[in-house]
């Protein structure tokens, strides 16, 4: 559904409306290992989700998908929600947000602040994502979704294009968090199979672990403090299309493991992340992923909308 001129693509159109976000070298005593933190939590709205919002808006104004009066319509109180809010604002289109009733009233005034109406639909996720729907089908917006659409899991593969060209020697490893698998789609896509691609879910949402066995993408529990990221009940179509073609390794970590992670995080290196962030690095401090001693790994820290003071 993906696959690396995609993500080339993405990234040529996406240039001038996001930030290429910076590394930090870790030091080889912290991991045992060389490796570098992708600081994608500084991208806007704090997340990579911007990447696919801008692709997915972008791309369909250049194909006379998107109605500049009606905007686009997402499902999300969480990252996607923010960064397709904050994109259609840039670029000068409505937006509307539906999300549960239940949605942190925080969450409400951010998006808000982005400029989106905000719908309050139900008291869960897929009831908000079926208004959606109903006002995609009525208005005839755009609909974006959170991450199981090809040009929003294109947007979140152009980080790993500038992690190449960021690394002076060559990166061997890649490990990301899983949800929905948006992010690890892109990524796995535009490396195309040069560098090994790890992702790490929470043992309460094992969207991967689940589909790989399984072999299609299944429903599964959702629980656990990155739930708010990390939530979504099954992986997404276009992330099992790239990983049934190119090589992922799945690893699954604990809550104690992702706690451990953050507070590693903030401790060390004054690193402020979600849990769903941590998630990636937890992968490594766990031991659930255990690099070669001459491995380089690149660890995506992805978002930071986090309450700080739980750390």
């Amino acid at each position: 559904m993906i696959q690396r001129p995609d993500v080339d693509e993405a990234r040529d159109r996406v240039r001038g409306h996001i930030r290429t976000t910076p590394l930090l070298a870790v030091e080889r005593e912290a991991l045992g290992v060389r490796a570098v933190f992708k600081l994608e939590y500084l991208q806007h709205t704090g997340s990579f989700k911007a990447r696919g919002a801008f692709n997915r808006i972008l791309g369909a104004r250049e194909k006379n998908l998107l109605d500049p009066d009606v905007g686009i319509v997402v499902a999300s109180g969480g990252n996607a929600g923010m960064a397709n809010a904050y994109a259609a604002s840039r670029l000068g289109v409505p937006a509307t947000v539906f999300v549960p009733e239940t949605a942190p009233a925080v969450k409400v005034a951010r998006l808000k602040a982005y400029g989106a109406r905000v719908v309050l639909s139900g008291t869960e996720y897929a009831v908000a994502y079926e208004a959606a729907q109903h006002e995609v089908a009525r208005s005839g917006a755009l609909y974006c979704h959170a991450y199981d659409q090809p040009e929003i899991a294109a947007g979140a593969g152009t980080l790993a294009l500038e992690l190449r060209e960021q690394v002076p020697s060559a990166v061997d490893t890649v490990v990301v968090a899983v949800g929905g698998g948006g992010l690890l789609a892109g990524v796995t896509a535009a490396l195309d199979g040069s560098v090994r691609v790890v992702g790490v879910e929470p043992t309460g949402a094992q969207t991967l672990r689940s589909a790989l066995e399984a072999g299609r993408p299944v429903d599964v529990p959702v629980s656990g403090v990155a739930a708010d990221s990390l939530g979504a009940r099954r992986l997404g179509d276009i992330a099992f299309d790239v990983t049934s073609r190119l090589p992922v390794q799945s690893v699954v970590v604990t809550d104690d493991d992702i706690v451990a992670a953050r507070s590693v995080l903030w401790e060390r290196w004054r690193v402020v992340v979600e849990h769903g962030a941590a998630t990636a690095l937890a992968g490594l401090t766990s031991g659930a992923y255990v690099p070669e001693p001459d491995e380089t790994v690149a660890i995506v820290l992805c978002g930071a909308n986090t309450d700080p003071t739980g750390l």
